[in-house]
């Protein structure tokens, strides 16, 4: 057979064969239409039938000649020809389609049908689709109206996850709103520049700032410290959700898609342009904004603050309590001690206000004048008396008594007394005044020196002991010491702290007004005489009776003891 010849054969033989297409999808053409069935030719004389049926109601129906897709189900049927179905291929090709769909990632139609548990059921040309309730909208979906609005609803969607075993399939709206959102975010921050000033809608109110709706496709954040050249407590004072804003650009990142926004800067700061009046030496009127332990923050105008510092509140060298004494939103008038505007920085005064106290303190507190005033504050070696704001004087512990030896202040003055007080000094230029409370009465050393002469005899009371001696409470308040070698007894006991014994005045230090004690050691001590005196005999020696007697610790003004001391020698008179 020659090669022509078997090229005719095989071609004769194609064209009487069946083609091998069972268990496919074909084109075929509709031959004829009756009321219940299709016929359909799929070539190579092969024809089969197809229910009218498996043409919805909602779909035109098939007219002669017209090219459709149908799956091959057999190619030998029982009654003859071969079995078609419309309904499978079209069936098939939707779920290629899907499939296709979840490959590439591109999105797919489909119609909102009905509500089921959880979400809707999506028809994807007859494929039915899970869609949940949270895929629906970027916007949680919050009634039951606008389930209801979704309903026969063809929308684009999603492909998600596909089981092919179970005829499962779903898929998801929001992420493709989503994804045109990143995009649509992605060509604004392409074309954004800082300093460009755009309009938007106040989307949320945080204590940190606002969030800025940039047209419904990206936010921006404009924070607290950005929306006025004034303080802001909190934004909601200035804004609330829904109010149109002008704002300019301050910062943006493209890869984290953050904007940072402002509105003050679309206003001059007004530092750089602020009042004529407002200058050094000038009184202003503010607003407190801050209260804090180191002084008092100003509002001036909204944008410029100036500090009161705590000491330019009062002329008092006693810091103000400022915490007691102010409140934010207070007014306050106050001078202006330095501004700088270059460096943001304005210091104000309220004590300026009024003239400095110590401009006319020498005629109104000459040396030997006295007056009254306040105990303020201790040191070990004194007390501060404030006279009047912003004069205060110092008390030196010498100067506290005549008549004993002051170790600290807090013996002898309490804080917050009302004391007489005599200037000593004063000196305007430095801001000092010594003063003297013991210089209100006479010194009684003269008197002291009478009654606690060199060899007399004195009951008196150990106060304090230490390693050099004892000191002693004698009568009327009077102090003594007494050294550790006249201090001890035979058998070298040294007496405790108020213990009661006799003491002989050994020396009186004039230079230093002190009077020097030897402990009496014949005489027994006072708690014990009268059992010395039960056991006394004829033979012993004279006791020597004691020129004062102190009955029990107290603790004498100096008026008071001078007192006594005057009345004690008018009786020896």
């Amino acid at each position: 057979m020659s090669a022509t010849s078997e090229v005719d054969l095989k071609q004769l033989y194609e064209a009487y064969s069946p083609p091998r297409i069972q268990n496919a999808i074909v084109k075929g053409r509709v031959v004829a239409v009756d009321k219940n069935e299709v016929l359909i030719s799929i070539g190579h004389k092969a024809e089969g039938r197809i229910p009218l049926s498996e043409w919805g109601p909602d779909e035109e129906p098939p007219t002669v000649g017209q090219e459709i897709e149908v799956y091959v189900e057999s190619l030998e049927a029982r009654e003859g020809g071969i079995r078609l179905s419309r309904r499978l291929a079209h069936s098939l090709r939707t779920w290629q389609q899907i499939q296709e769909a979840l490959q590439n990632d591109t999105p797919i139609e489909g119609v909102i049908r009905r509500r089921t548990k959880g979400g809707f059921v999506v028809d994807i040309s007859g494929i039915e689709a899970f869609l949940p309730g949270s895929q629906v909208d970027i916007k949680p979906l919050r009634s039951s109206e606008s389930y209801e609005e979704l309903l026969g609803k063809r929308m684009r969607f999603k492909v998600v996850k596909i089981n092919p075993a179970q005829h499962n399939v779903v898929v998801s709206h929001k992420a493709l709103l989503e994804e045109e959102l990143l995009r649509q975010k992605e060509r604004i921050l392409n074309v954004l520049e800082r300093g460009q000033v755009l309009e938007g809608t106040v989307k949320n109110v945080a204590s940190f700032g606002i969030f800025v709706d940039l047209g419904g496709v990206m936010d921006g954040l404009v924070h607290v410290s950005d929306l006025s050249w004034g303080r802001v407590s909190h934004p909601e004072e200035l804004y609330k959700v829904g109010d149109k804003v002008q704002v300019v650009v301050l910062d943006y990142d493209t890869e984290t898609q953050r904007v940072t926004l402002g509105i003050k800067q679309l206003q001059p700061n007004p530092w750089e342009a602020p009042p004529e009046w407002l200058k050094v030496r000038e009184v202003v009127e503010g607003t407190i904004v801050a209260v804090a332990d180191y002084g008092l923050t100003v509002e001036v105008i909204p944008g410029i603050e100036g500090l009161i510092p705590v000491f330019e509140l009062s002329w008092s060298a006693t810091p103000i309590e400022v915490t007691k004494h102010y409140k934010v939103g207070d007014k306050i008038k106050a001078k202006v001690i330095q501004f700088e505007p270059e460096s943001q920085r304005l210091t104000l005064s309220v004590k300026q206000l009024s003239p400095d106290p110590w401009l006319h303190a020498a005629e109104k507190y000459p040396v030997g004048s006295t007056h009254k005033g306040i105990v303020r504050n201790y040191t070990a070696i004194g007390a501060f008396i404030e006279l009047e704001p912003g004069i205060e004087g110092f008390i030196n512990v010498r100067d506290l008594s005549w008549i004993r030896r002051v170790r600290h202040p807090s013996e002898v003055l309490e804080r917050g007394q009302e004391i007489e007080v005599v200037v000593l000094e004063i000196d305007p230029a430095n801001k000092r005044l010594r003063l003297g409370y013991k210089q209100l009465s006479e010194d009684p050393w003269d008197m002291i020196r009478s009654v606690f002469g060199p060899e007399t005899f004195h009951e008196g009371i150990v106060a304090r002991v230490t390693e050099a001696g004892a000191q002693v409470e004698l009568a009327f308040g009077v102090e003594g010491f007494c050294p550790m070698h006249y201090l001890k007894s035979a058998s070298g006991e040294v007496p405790k702290e108020g213990d009661s014994l006799l003491f002989k005045v050994t020396e009186l230090d004039e230079q230093n007004r002190t009077i020097v004690l030897a402990r009496v050691t014949d005489r027994p001590a006072r708690k014990s005489r009268k059992k010395a005196e039960e056991a006394a005999s004829e033979s012993a020696p004279a006791v020597v009776e004691p020129r004062t007697r102190v009955a029990a610790r107290q603790k004498l003004g100096d008026l008071e003891a001078i007192a006594q001391l005057k009345a004690l020698l008018s009786q020896k008179q």
